[in-house]
């Protein structure tokens, strides 16, 4: 039952990614074109995903509800700079119970709009604010290129939308959303994000101040893994979201909407995954540890379960989510193979010997072969898996970040940075003039990422044109 090995990263990363996503079990491709089906392994992880997040909204004030998929297509209208955003991605419903609609609906590819409608009508005095709504689902955009989980014309996501009597209260919930996201790519996700502000062209459309999380891949491209809007009044004045105010005075109110979707999934395997499969990060894998039992003949089998039914046992009762892979039908060798591709953080192997020693060996995802091998106790296994998921969790952040930091550079000129972005990140001054970033995206089919809140003291000049500049950049080719 030998299967073929993955494409190697170095050789095709875009089929490596392609082919791992479905041999890994984690989604399938569905019969319409660009959508994908999440099977049982994907979506276990994308709950845990989910329910830290869930419990970081809650923390903070926020309730969840739920909105239509369809959406009246003349909202779309009411703010302009929206809908041409939006315009080429629509999906639009003509047909109902076998007649024409009177009015064509769009499946929603986000819900400012439905939102809007209903804030307007719930809103009516700043005793009802700040209203703070979070909706969890699906949305849908016809995107001509698609890749399972990164860019799929369906895809899964929460979306944060909020509404306050002022500014600064709007601003505030933005930026504590993106430190909700900043923490949970670092302590949950393992991936070293950088927070800032998107540039003019690239902010949302309709959107006041786009800020963003940005992480870099394997092959050194961006990916954009959470925003967060702060709309200003657009919005309202577009659904006539208005309050009376403490002064008794009729005002627009203040909005935001964020989101992190299921393409967070597509980053966490194109970060830290290896020719052999996945690596899940231990704090969201759907299984922490497996344990395989290793035995040839029925003699074997009876000692050698029993002491792995007792680990089993062992790490369940402490709170480890734990597999045991009893199959008779395949290979101990095709059981280690299978569980690396499935990224399963903790190899548990008990044998024959382990059961004379008293001993099992764990193997670590994150360090494949002999290296990541050891032999320990079974006395107080439990204490010693865990403290072992913990250090590979770190083990996956520090990777990521040293590879990160290791390819972003400072171009001394704009040659430099023709030639930085052709592999890896140029970190440079920029004027912030449209110009300068529609060269250098025509020239090397890189973008600007975002400004980093962080700014180095000083000011500089920029890379393109040599004009006074006040804030470095990053540019990158991105998904």
């Amino acid at each position: 039952m030998a299967e073929e090995k993955l494409p190697t990263r170095a050789e095709d990363f875009a089929e490596w990614y392609n082919q791992l996503v479905v041999r890994s079990d984690m989604a399938d491709y569905a019969p319409v074109r660009g959508c994908m089906v999440v099977k049982p392994y994907g979506w276990a992880l994308w709950e845990n995903i989910t329910s830290w997040l869930d419990a970081e909204f809650k923390k903070t004030g926020h309730v969840n509800a739920a909105f239509p998929t369809l959406i009246p297509l003349s909202f779309f209208e009411k703010e302009k700079e929206h809908v041409e955003g939006f315009a080429p991605e629509l999906a639009v419903v003509t047909h109902g119970g076998g007649e024409e609609l009177e009015e064509k609906l769009a499946v929603r590819p986000t819900s400012e709009t439905i939102i809007g409608h209903m804030y307007a009508k719930w809103i009516k005095s700043w005793r009802d604010l700040p209203v703070l709504i979070v909706q969890w689902g699906s949305v849908l955009r016809w995107e001509l290129r698609t890749k399972l989980f990164l860019r799929t014309a369906e895809f899964y996501w929460h979306e944060g939308h909020t509404a306050h009597a002022s500014a600064e209260e709007a601003i505030e919930e933005m930026y504590r959303i993106l430190d909700i996201y900043e923490r949970f790519c670092l302590e949950e996700a393992a991936i070293p994000v950088i927070k800032g502000v998107k540039s003019e062209t690239e902010r949302f459309a309709g959107a006041h101040t786009t800020t963003s999380i940005e992480a870099m891949m394997w092959d050194k491209r961006a990916l954009q893994s959470g925003t967060s809007h702060y709309f200003s009044t657009n919005f309202a004045k577009a659904f006539d979201i208005q309050f009376l105010n403490k002064e008794n005075t009729l005002q627009y109110a203040e909005t935001t909407s964020w989101a992190i979707s299921s393409r967070i999934i597509g980053a966490m395997i194109m970060v830290h995954g290896d020719d052999q499969g996945l690596i899940l990060p231990p704090r969201l894998a759907p299984i922490q540890a497996v344990i395989v039992p290793i035995f040839k003949s029925d003699a074997e089998k009876n000692k050698v379960m029993e002491v792995a039914d007792r680990v089993f046992a062992e790490l369940k009762a402490a709170g480890i989510r734990v597999k045991m892979d009893d199959r008779d039908n395949v290979s101990s060798g095709y059981k280690f193979n299978d569980w690396e591709m499935r990224g399963v953080p903790v190899r548990v192997e008990v044998g024959p010997k382990d059961v004379e020693k008293g001993s099992v060996a764990l193997a670590r995802r994150d360090r494949p072969g002999k290296e990541g091998k050891t032999f320990v106790s079974q006395t107080g296994l439990a204490s010693t898996v865990a403290g072992l998921l913990t250090e590979i969790q770190a083990s996956l952040l520090k990777r990521a970040t040293e590879y990160r930091d290791a390819n972003i550079h400072e171009p001394k000129d704009y040659e430099d940075l023709k030639r930085i972005v052709q592999d890896g990140w140029a970190f440079a001054y920029w004027c912030e003039s449209r110009e300068c970033e529609t060269k250098v995206k025509e020239e090397t089919k890189a973008t600007t990422r975002n400004i980093p809140l962080n700014q180095p003291k000083g000011e500089g000049t920029c890379v393109v044109c040599g004009k006074p500049s006040k804030r470095k950049v990053y540019f990158a080719k991105a998904y």
